[in-house]
């Protein structure tokens, strides 16, 4: 049997991971067994999900397939961004000098901040009462 050719990436923000995977192909875009269009809704959500690819102008070249989970849709976006990004670079290590002039492969480190006790919520605080 023929092995399967396939590049791998791992994309996180926030709480959403993106399990990717690029395969040769004509540009197919396949998200949780739905169709892009379908999964992600805004433009906005579209165009960053597919920005790696159209960077490097090798968005007819592959079949994404990607598995994502947790988070927001706009998070799971740019996860899959990222995921991407990564699986690019495994493909072809040259690309990582206009992959990280983009900023595309730098994780996004902002989450959400924890509950404190003795407190409302992260930052606010129980109302006061002076009398």
């Amino acid at each position: 049997m023929a092995d399967l050719v396939q590049y791998y990436g791992t994309g996180r923000r926030k709480a959403s991971v993106a399990r990717v995977f690029l395969r040769p192909g004509d540009g197919k875009f396949t998200v949780n067994h739905k169709g892009f269009e379908e999964y992600f809704v805004t433009e906005q959500q579209r165009v960053s999900a597919k920005r790696p690819l159209v960077l490097v102008e090798m968005l007819s070249n592959f079949d994404v397939l990607a598995n994502v989970s947790g988070g927001g849709v706009s998070a799971q976006a740019d996860a899959v961004k990222m995921g991407i990004s990564r699986a690019l670079l495994e493909f072809n290590i040259e690309l990582r000098k206009t992959l990280k002039g983009e900023g595309l492969l730098s994780r996004d480190a902002r989450i959400k901040e924890r509950k404190k006790y003795g407190q409302k919520g992260a930052r606010k605080r129980f109302q006061f009462s002076k009398r």
